[in-house]
């Protein structure tokens, strides 16, 4: 490539990254007193302000940093303490280095800081200021201001580095990308995720919650408890008769091909043009099962 061609295609590429960081439109909605949903590019991220000091849960794209910040002091501008990683997942962490700059620590279970490390070491990027500096192995309890904040990690279900936060008093539950409101969700079984271990893991969330919680999913709008039991119930019917299909000796490709072994799902749960398709859920339930 010659020389000019190449500067204007680094222009072009500077100028479509600004472009697409302008078109974000973020936006925040009250799930309690003192917890907020900002929902932008990327998985939701929780905010908890306390009496001296915010905990962010999840920081979404670098690139929209900026803007993300604008909307947390629209809604507080006391700093930033902690923030919490739900998974490894650029859409989740990709902000990871802007809020560490801006004073928070950042935690996260003890597989997002491996997951990290190595694809820094394979990569060169992320910075290592990304990285969480303190991380836990199955629980971790926080008291910000006499309010308790759960935190528990389900040993397989969207990757193997997944937490789920539970804001005790506020009666708020965030649940990473182990639920994906009203669609199909995405279970990276190359990152140790597991259909069976997130099906598990919606189980014990139903069970620590009542029909007032408010709920923070990793993607789409605020939920309820019936949300989650409607994708608990799928993960059941989805698991059910794929397994009977492999019972019976089918391939992932004849699954995955075969339409009509989801139909009665799809209406509830796929919309045209949406991240995981019918086909693509099928497979990811075969290979997890198989």
């Amino acid at each position: 490539m010659k020389t000019t061609n190449l500067i204007t295609s680094c222009i072009t590429l500077v100028l479509m990254t600004t472009a697409c960081a302008q078109d974000v439109t973020i936006t925040s909605e009250k799930m309690s007193n003192n917890v907020t949903m900002i929902i932008g590019q990327g998985g939701n991220i929780g905010i908890y302000e306390g009496d001296s000091h915010l905990l962010m849960i999840d920081s979404q794209f670098g690139r929209i940093t900026p803007q993300i910040l604008a909307e947390i002091k629209s809604i507080s501008d006391k700093p930033l303490q902690i923030l919490l990683n739900t998974h490894h997942h650029g859409d989740h962490t990709g902000g990871n280095e802007n809020i560490a700059q801006e004073g928070a620590a950042i935690y996260a279970h003890q597989n997002v800081r491996k997951r990290m490390k190595k694809t820094i070491a394979e990569k060169g990027s992320p910075s290592e200021t990304a990285l969480p500096v303190l991380t836990f192995s199955d629980e971790l309890n926080l008291y910000m201001d006499n309010n308790e904040v759960m935190v528990f990690h389900p040993e397989a279900a969207h990757t193997d580095g997944d937490a789920i936060i539970y804001f005790v008093e506020q009666n708020v539950l965030h649940t990473g990308d182990v639920y994906f409101k009203d669609r199909y969700p995405y279970v990276d079984i190359n990152s140790g995720g597991d259909v069976k271990g997130a099906q598990k893991a919606m189980e014990r969330m139903l069970m620590m919650i009542n029909d007032n919680t408010q709920i923070i999913p990793g993607h789409g709008s605020r939920a309820t408890k019936a949300d989650l039991q409607r994708t608990l119930d799928m993960y059941k019917k989805s698991i059910a008769i794929i397994s009977a299909e492999i019972a019976k000796g089918k391939t992932e490709d004849e699954v995955a091909k075969n339409e009509n072994l989801t139909k009665d799902l799809d209406k509830d749960f796929y919309t045209e043009g949406a991240f995981i398709s019918p086909e693509r859920w099928r497979r990811t339930v075969y290979t997890s099962l198989y």
